[in-house]
């Protein structure tokens, strides 16, 4: 899900939500976490996002594909994934996307929900955390008819971003009826869970899931995002320098707070689905991906291209 849609269809719609505060950790209100680590974004030098396109290990390592969508408004963008069981990473070239969510350093994070009817909860509750009118919208996907199929609903903050925005979403009962989407029937009632819409390809690589993410962030995004992880039930803690640290439902979301010419995707962790004996380093553009020893990986990257 790219932020720029968001605006074309907001219009006049916007105002941060700056006076929120990082501080504290879930609020007293929550009783179960509601909002997951979906995926996060980033955009990156073209030499780098040209060496993940067609890097062969990527795609011995993961559940790899690379696709341009169409959504709402018949707005397009090309990505490079890495998906897991229930979780993935979104990885662009400057320009890929268009707009401001297009541009070097640009990220973004996607929280979702597994249940139908939790992000109303998380709206409500935004309200309790200072955002006083969150901004609600719905995604669509054309899978290439010109018929668009509601995707899911969400929720932001604000669309006023420097280069990193978070939302909140939620799976249409509409996109789990398209075969087209290629999705798992319900393990429960209410199913609109990550599992469900992610395929089990994953089981033939290594990548099994996501497990921390680490975004470099200016101060005014953070404190439009905190709001949304607090709302979710993620109990959020700061760390030296003014960022944060936001924990549950399995992945931790790092935030640290740096000037906009430094902002960007700096590292991604992954749980494996079985050991490996031996550490193995790619150097991928201006990338490294570091697999094992063990059960896990690390995917670290320069800032904005340099080496």
């Amino acid at each position: 899900m790219i932020i720029v849609l968001v605006m074309a269809l907001a219009g006049a719609i916007g105002g941060g939500v700056g006076a929120a505060q990082a501080e504290g950790g879930r609020s007293s209100s929550l009783d179960r976490q509601l909002l997951f680590y979906n995926h996060s974004y980033g955009v990156f030098d073209r030499e780098t996002a040209d060496a993940i396109e067609h890097s062969d290990y990527l795609r011995d390592f993961a559940n790899f594909q690379v696709r341009t969508t169409t959504g709402t408004g018949g707005q397009t963008w090309t990505g490079r994934y890495l998906m897991g069981r229930e979780t993935y990473v979104e990885l662009f070239g400057v320009g890929d996307v268009a707009g401001q969510d297009g541009t070097l350093g640009s990220a973004g994070l996607g929280l979702s929900t597994e249940r139908a009817g939790d992000l109303a909860t998380v709206t409500a509750r935004l309200k309790d955390e200072g955002v006083a009118d969150p901004i609600e919208f719905l995604q669509t996907r054309d899978f290439g008819d010109g018929v668009p199929v509601p995707w899911f609903d969400a929720v932001l903050t604000t669309t006023e971003y420097d280069a990193f925005g978070a939302w909140a979403m939620e799976y249409r009962p509409e996109y789990f009826a398209d075969p087209r989407g290629n999705t798992e029937p319900p393990n429960y009632p209410g199913d609109v869970g990550r599992e469900r819409y992610l395929s089990d390809d994953y089981r033939t690589h290594l990548m099994r899931d996501v497990t921390s993410v680490r975004i470099a962030v200016t101060q005014g995004d953070l404190a439009d995002t905190v709001p949304l992880l607090r709302a979710g039930g993620f109990t959020v803690r700061t760390v030296a320098g003014g960022g944060v640290v936001a924990e549950g439902g399995g992945t931790t979301i790092r935030l640290d707070v740096v000037p906009r010419e430094n902002a960007g995707m700096r590292r991604v962790d992954f749980a494996l689905n079985r050991p490996v004996k031996d550490r193995h380093v790619e150097r991928i553009g201006h990338s490294t991906l570091t697999v094992g020893p063990g059960s896990r990986a690390v995917w670290t990257f320069a800032h904005n291209g340099t080496p």
